[in-house]
C-alpha cells in the first residue's frame, strides 16, 4: 500500500533525537526520503544509518540552523542527493534555560532567539525559495509549542521565540498560499523528550509532576507529534495552512 508521502523529499532539522527523530521515522515509513539536519553528528549519523539499513532513504548533514550558509547547504544537499525538496519539518530548538525575566542573561536570550526563531526563519527562507523554483508546491511544518500560545513562568526567552514561530508561520502561509505552499506549526504539550528531561533537572522537578499537569494524566510521546507532522506534510491536509495546532493532551484547554 502506498504511503501518504511516497516520492516526497523532506528536510527535518533537529532530527537526531526526540520529536525530530520520531518525525524522521514516520516520514520514512510513509514513503519519504529524508535529509536529517542537526548539530548532533553522532546521533544524526546513527539515525540515518538505521533508516538506510532498514531499506529507507535518509541522509545526515551536520547543520547549524543559525547560520544562513549552513541552511543553504542543507537545502542544496537534499536537492543534490534526492533530486528535489517537497517539504520540511523545522524542529531544531533549545529550551534556553528556564529562569525569570530579571535573571535571564542576555547571552541566553540571544541564543534562544537565534536557534528557535531565526533558525526557523532561515530554514523557511531557503526551503520556500527552492520549492518556488520547482513550481510544484509543498508543505512546511514548524515546531512551536504550547508556550507559543500562552505564557509560562520562567519562560521569557522560550515563550518569546515560540510565539514568534507561530507569527512567522501564519505570515509565511499567507505569503505563499497562492503558490501552493502550505505552512503550519505544531504546538506540542509536555512531551517525553531529552529536552524535557534536561528541563526537569534544571528545575529539580520530577517527570511525574509534569505528567500531572496534563489533563490526560500522562506525558506525550514523540511519535504522537511525529505522526501529526507527517499528516500535515501530506496531501491529506491539503486545505490546511496557517494554523498553530496544539498537540498537547488538553493542556491549553484548561
Amino acid at each position: 500500500m502506498a504511503g501518504k508521502l511516497d516520492g516526497k523529499v523532506i528536510m527535518i532539522t533537529g532530527g537526531s533525537t526526540g520529536i525530530g527523530h520520531a518525525a524522521v521515522r514516520r516520514c520514512v515509513a510513509d514513503g519519504a526520503a529524508v535529509l536529517i539536519a542537526d548539530v548532533n553528528e553522532v546521533q544524526g549519523q546513527q539515525v540515518a544509518a538505521e533508516i538506510i539499513a532498514a531499506g529507507g532513504r535518509a541522509l545526515f548533514l551536520a547543520t547549524d540552523v543559525t547560520q544562513a550558509s549552513a541552511v543553504q547547504l542543507a537545502v542544496a544537499t537534499a536537492v543534490k542527493h534526492f533530486g528535489r525538496l517537497d517539504g520540511a519539518f523545522n524542529n531544531a530548538g533549545i529550551d534556553g534555560g528556564f529562569t525569570n525575566t530579571v535573571k535571564m542573561t542576555e547571552a541566553a536570550f540571544d541564543r534562544t532567539i537565534a536557534v528557535n526563531l531565526k533558525g526557523v526563519w532561515l530554514c523557511m527562507k531557503y526551503q520556500i525559495e527552492q520549492i518556488l523554483a520547482q513550481g510544484s508546491g509543498g508543505s512546511i511544518v514548524n515546531t512551536a509549542s504550547v508556550a507559543g500560545l500562552v505564557g509560562t513562568r520562567g519562560g521569557v526567552a522560550y515563550c518569546a521565540s515560540k510565539h514568534g514561530v507561530v507569527g512567522m508561520t501564519k505570515s509565511a502561509a499567507l505569503d505563499f498560499a497562492k503558490k501552493k505552499i502550505r505552512v503550519n506549526a505544531v504546538c506540542p504539550g509536555i512531551i517525553k523528550t531529552p529536552m524535557l528531561e534536561h528541563m526537569a533537572q534544571q528545575t529539580s522537578t520530577p517527570l511525574e509532576a509534569y505528567a500531572a499537569q496534563e489533563p490526560v494524566g500522562r506525558l506525550g510521546e514523540p511519535r504522537e507529534i511525529g505522526d501529526t507532522v507527517a499528516w500535515l506534510l501530506s496531501e491529506e491536509a491539503s486545505f490546511i495552512t496557517g494554523i498553530a495546532l496544539p498537540v498537547d493532551g488538553g493542556w491549553t484547554a484548561v
